[in-house]
């Protein structure tokens, strides 16, 4: 048995300022290997203060889809965690190119603790331990962004993280579990996130088991997001649920 775990569902930089919603990102566990995603700020006391605890020395790997604060800020303390403060070297991380070149967001002596740093590429097979995760295409988003489907023996999981919305995007994402980044309840001109009405096309035009929102900005968190994903699944025939912090799904 594996499991996906929101260690926060915060998007969009006010949500994420005031702590609205907590911002640690996606603690994967699958076929026995485990992969952190995306730890923002407070990831570490989200892990430490999880029932049960979820120990950071467990982790086999860390994945950074963009270089973006909220997805980011706990990086390094989560590579000494991995590591116990770098007496255990061990673990692989995956970040974007841009994040590891100039102002690079992992610090140097973090480096080497880790086995090994991994730049993405878009389109691309990687694996970790038992796991094997494709990235997509560049995602639309202010910075280089990868959305991901990890690939277990019987389920797949797929992040659509943040980006605008661009009509190949779909199809790139064709896990059993699909789990949206949605900031917007409407779709705002020049602002590179996905909406409501976005996500719904992309959940009815890839038909997962189960669809997950998560990544809300104000606007969402003040909408009640899981009376609009009961909307969503009613209009659909698609089980679509608003993630909470601390939600925990168990995987196959």
């Amino acid at each position: 048995m594996g499991f996906l775990k929101f260690l926060g569902t915060a998007g969009a930089r006010f949500v994420v300022m005031h702590q609205l919603r907590a911002s640690g990102g996606l603690w994967l566990s699958l076929d026995g290997t485990n992969l952190l995603i995306d730890p923002g700020p407070g990831c570490l006391l989200r892990c430490l203060g999880s029932q049960p605890k979820l120990d950071p020395a467990q982790l086999d790997g860390i994945l950074l889809t963009h270089r973006h604060l909220d997805h980011v800020n706990d990086v390094n303390i989560m590579i000494e965690a991995m590591t116990n403060g770098g007496f255990h070297r061990k673990g692989t991380v995956f970040a974007p190119h841009d994040a590891l070149i100039d102002d690079p967001v992992i610090f140097k002596h973090a480096r080497q603790q880790v086995n090994q740093i991994t730049a993405l590429d878009p389109c691309q097979r990687y694996t970790l331990g038992t796991l094997s995760f494709t990235t997509s295409q560049q995602l639309h988003h202010s910075v280089e962004t990868y959305g991901i489907t990890v690939n277990g023996r019987n389920e797949s999981v797929s992040l659509i993280t943040d980006t605008e919305y661009f009509p190949e995007l779909s199809a790139q994402f064709p896990g059993d579990l699909l789990v949206i980044n949605v900031v917007l309840q409407e779709k705002k001109h020049g602002i590179q996130h996905l909406a409501l009405p976005e996500a719904e096309m992309i959940i009815a035009a890839n038909h997962p088991k189960l669809a997950v929102l998560t990544h809300f900005g104000m606007t969402l968190v003040k909408a009640e997001p899981q009376t609009l994903a009961d909307d969503m699944t009613k209009r659909l025939g698609i089980t679509v649920i608003a993630a909470t912090d601390g939600l925990e799904l168990p995987l196959h």
